[in-house]
């Protein structure tokens, strides 16, 4: 029964986790993620999609690598943290480029870019969750 137990809030964390990631993630951006998905916007959508398999990929390794849910959570912030931060470096390093006016204007080769960023990112970080 103990195992059972184990399993539901394990599973109840990590989909709290990763509805965090995402409102989080909406929250950084000037418009709105969902009237833009709701819109068509295919680059939003990607976008967002990146974000959230990311998210999925730090709270898997996290999950994986812990056996204390406090520890997934820990190392999961930890991710997370990284995550969000290199939205704001590639900002930084872009100036000529404002990610969030392409995304609302639908310019999907910024949309995939993202997506990728986030992605690669999200495996480089994982390597280094214990």
């Amino acid at each position: 029964m103990t195992v059972v137990i184990n399993l539901v809030v394990s599973v109840v964390v990590i989909v709290a986790l990763q509805l965090l990631g995402i409102v989080v993630f909406s929250l950084m951006t000037p418009f709105n993620d969902l009237d833009e998905l709701r819109k068509g916007n295919t680059a939003v959508g990607l976008a967002m999609g990146g974000k959230f398999l990311a998210t999925a990929i730090v709270i898997g390794v996290s999950a994986y690598t812990n056996t204390s849910i406090w520890f997934m959570m820990l190392w999961f912030a930890v991710g997370y943290v990284c995550l969000i931060a290199v939205y704001w470096i590639f900002e930084w390093v872009t100036p000529g480029l404002k990610l969030s006016d392409h995304l609302q204007k639908g310019n999907v080769a910024v949309g995939v870019l993202l997506c990728f960023v986030y992605v690669g990112t999200s495996f480089a970080v994982s390597s280094l969750i214990i």
